[in-house]
């Protein structure tokens, strides 16, 4: 009995000192991560502070990432975003042998024809940078505002329906945070449910 009580006390103090994982809320400072992009470039969250960030959760197989990029919703929101100097970051998060895992060359096969407009793409296959911000689906997106604080989490729109036409009168969530973040104004919807497919880790 003794030796159970040890071995529980043991357990407990194990428990104490392992740190906890920083959760990802709005208004909290987004996690920094470090990675290369699809054309070899660095790129660092940290060093982005002064800039608004978009992150993009993304798998080209995806029926709901589909949906975005087939009627161009998503990259007409990139190419606005960037143009307004906004630094969009594509990341994906498939895992070796699951769907929508690519290579550089394949990413920028798929990204060429459906005409992205992204600053950046990153190859996530470990899942690090996914598991950081518990990205639950593609699309799954985050807003972050020049201090480097999270502005928005959550859905790209209003419709969770996998069809195209689904877009159409649909709110955009990040295009409604990007404007009010220009006019200095707070995020009235700073964050829903994402929905989509399941991150492919």
């Amino acid at each position: 009995m003794k030796r159970i009580v040890m071995m529980a006390l043991a357990a407990l103090m194990l428990v104490g000192v392992q740190p906890a994982l920083a959760s990802v809320e709005v208004g909290k400072a987004a996690p920094d991560f470090t990675a290369t992009d699809i054309n070899g470039k660095e790129v660092k969250l940290s060093a982005l502070k002064g800039k608004t960030v978009v992150l993009e959760w993304t798998n080209h197989q995806c029926p709901f990432v589909v949906k975005q990029y087939d009627t161009k919703a998503m990259q007409d929101l990139q190419e606005k975003a960037v143009k307004d100097g906004v630094v969009w970051i594509a990341i994906v998060s498939s895992a070796a042998g699951k769907e929508g895992n690519v290579t550089p060359e394949e990413a920028k096969k798929i990204d060429a024809e459906s005409g992205a407009k992204y600053s950046h793409k990153i190859l996530d296959s470990t899942g690090e940078i996914g598991k950081m911000y518990d990205a639950k689906t593609t699309p799954h997106m985050f807003v972050v505002n020049a201090d480097g604080m999270i502005a928005y989490m959550g859905a790209i729109d209003s419709d969770p329906s996998p069809r195209l036409s689904a877009v159409e009168g649909a709110t955009n969530y990040v295009a409604a945070a990007l404007a009010a973040l220009k006019a200095g104004k707070p995020v009235e919807t700073a964050s829903t449910k994402p929905y989509g497919c399941a991150v492919k880790y």
